[in-house]
């Protein structure tokens, strides 16, 4: 069974998530790392997410205002040995739920394009590949995706 948490980025257990899914993206990212990792630092997201499983932290995600129309969801990850089981779905779907509240329309996002399974996830849930978006603009590793919701 899994249980939603939302909290801030200063959150510990979120934090610790944080520092794996750095160290997986600066494998995938490669020498593109720090040019990523300066867009991501989470001291600055009042809107985080972590999902427990029987107590134990397995997955994060947050978002950040874009602008008044958007949020920009970040920091999306599950723990490798519990991917495939609806936690990123679950995850995603609550953190869309909260820009909603808050009045926000659209979610836009960014991921690597050789993050196969994200963009084939964000895809079947509802979300549009577009054109690079703010610091994105003109880096090809770059995939930018946005929702409606």
């Amino acid at each position: 069974m899994i249980k939603l948490v939302r909290t801030t980025s200063d959150n510990k257990e979120f934090g610790d998530l944080v520092i794996q899914l750095d160290a997986y993206l600066r494998i995938l990212d490669g020498e593109d790392h720090e040019f990523y990792a300066q867009f991501n630092k989470t001291s600055l997201l009042k809107n985080a997410l972590i999902c427990y499983e029987n107590d134990v932290a397995v997955g994060i995600g947050a978002y950040k205002e874009y602008d008044s129309e958007t949020a920009e969801i970040k920091r999306m990850y599950t723990l490798p040995e519990y991917r495939g089981k609806g936690i990123a779905k679950a995850i995603l779907a609550a953190l869309e739920l909260w820009a909603k509240e808050e009045n926000y329309n659209n979610a836009i996002l960014e991921t690597g394009y050789l993050q196969k399974d994200a963009i084939g996830l964000y895809q079947k849930l509802g979300y549009k590949i577009i054109d690079n978006f703010g610091q994105y603009v003109g880096v090809e590793n770059s995939v930018c995706m946005k929702k409606n919701i």
